[in-house]
């Protein structure tokens, strides 16, 4: 191994660590400290290597995707990659258990992690090949995606209706708040990627104040608005797994992690809403198992592609900000990537068991709405500084279309319309049709 690699990986270990502070507040993506890390390279030109910074951007990944299990357990405000791991998670919370639900968690994403090594020898071969055989259907297969997307949600009415139009129109009310939501946030994401908002030198952040909004401050806003209590929680030394159950939840969570790392503007939440539905999953451990797992291969695997000789594929909003400043150029530094991948994520899970207890310390003694109120500066403070008072006005836009889902009870990965729907427009040639509608041309 070269002094290369030697760089990435030290770099990695770094990142972890340092993703290990932001990834235990709640709503806030590592994306968001990784734009701050872009910025300062821009600024400081030549002081940092590229081995370095992208040793750096894979510790941030790899830490993220473990650690920011513990916001989803114990403060109670998941991102868009974790929100199936929210009910389970906090019914553990509230049983005492929530100590347990992030080991289970940890314990997918190790396996994740594991799998994407084994799968890192075929990937050279494996995935141009699979490339050039779908990059010509990716309109039609993320169009089928986003309509079973909206149409697989059931209706949450009470049927308690005097008439049969009562409890019709009570069914549709989350079901048409969910549609909205996403035709509000595609409409959104067409604006903002069809004018020059954001200033042109955070043209790599183009999009973050519209996830900020969308899925960041509307939890942060139910966080500060809740008084539910955590009670005392209990910790052990086991957890209640077979291996058997382990693999059963790898497997599926592996599933959809993947398909959301090779297709665009599909999330690690939507992949895990394919791969649950694929696999019928009914119990509360394998749930928590396979999201684990789903939300590493998503947010790894894709940064991984990256590296891949002979494919460099960008995926992901890490990967796409790297890519700008840095392109893996041999098999050595894909290899060197994949035991940074190895190592970051060994760490990650250490961290993660030590984390989890400490956390389960902190939640009934710590009022989670101070922590909330901190974030929530913080989220505001990132787009201020990144985008300015555009990026602000866009972030406040965001924020109420990301809380229709949250008042009205429907899926919050509805927001995604805001990659979805311009991708599939675009793709499918009416892009110019559509911008010239909404004055954007």
């Amino acid at each position: 191994m070269n002094a290369e690699s030697l760089w990435l990986i030290g770099s990695a270990l770094i990142g972890v660590l340092v993703s290990a502070v932001f990834s235990c507040l709640p709503a806030f993506h590592i994306t968001n400290v990784a734009g701050l890390v872009m910025v300062w390279i821009l600024r400081t030109q030549g002081t940092v290597s590229q081995q370095a910074l992208a040793g750096l951007m894979l510790g941030l990944i790899v830490g993220y995707a473990v650690l920011n299990t513990i916001p989803s357990v114990f403060w109670g405000a998941p991102d868009e990659s974790t929100i199936f791991i929210v009910w389970p998670g906090q019914k553990y919370l509230m049983q005492k258990r929530g100590v347990e639900a992030a080991a289970l968690t940890g314990i997918g994403s190790l396996g994740g992690l594991f799998l994407l090594c084994a799968l890192a020898p075929f990937l050279p071969k494996v995935l141009p090949a699979v490339r050039a055989v779908l990059t010509p259907h990716l309109h039609w297969i993320l169009a089928a995606v986003t309509v079973f997307m909206l149409m697989s949600e059931w209706p949450k009415g009470s049927d308690r209706g005097r008439t049969g139009l009562v409890r019709f129109l009570d069914a549709w009310q989350s079901l048409g708040a969910g549609w909205l939501t996403f035709l509000l946030s595609g409409v959104l994401g067409f604006v903002l990627l069809n004018s020059n908002l954001i200033p042109a030198e955070m043209a790599f952040q183009k999009l973050m104040p519209a996830f900020v909004g969308l899925f960041g401050i509307p939890w942060v806003v139910q966080n500060l608005l809740s008084q539910a209590r955590a009670p005392k929680q209990e910790t052990s030394r086991s957890v209640d797994l077979t291996p058997a159950l382990a693999l059963r939840g790898v497997g599926a969570g592996a599933l959809g992690g993947l398909f959301a790392a090779f297709f665009p503007a599909v999330t690690g939440g939507i992949g895990a809403l394919l791969a649950g539905h694929a696999t019928a999953q009914r119990d509360d451990r394998l749930f928590l198992i396979s999201q684990g797992t789903s939300k590493v291969v998503y947010y790894v695997g894709a940064f991984l592609f990256l590296f891949v000789p002979g494919s460099h594929l960008t995926r992901g909003g890490m990967a796409g900000m790297l890519s700008a400043f840095y392109m893996p150029y041999s098999p050595t530094i894909y290899w060197g990537a994949v035991a940074g991948i190895l190592l970051a994520g060994s760490c990650a899970f250490v961290l993660l068991l030590w984390l989890s207890r400490a956390s389960a310390w902190l939640v009934t003694r710590v009022d989670y709405r101070c922590i909330s109120a901190i974030t929530l500066v913080l989220l505001v403070g990132f787009v201020l500084t990144f985008t300015g008072w555009a990026g602000l006005l866009v972030a406040m836009v965001a924020t109420g279309i990301g809380l229709v889902p949250v008042l009205w009870g429907s899926r919050r990965m509805n927001c995604m319309g805001v990659l979805l729907l311009p991708l599939i427009v675009q793709w499918t040639g009416l892009g110019p049709s559509v911008t010239g509608w909404l004055g954007l041309q």
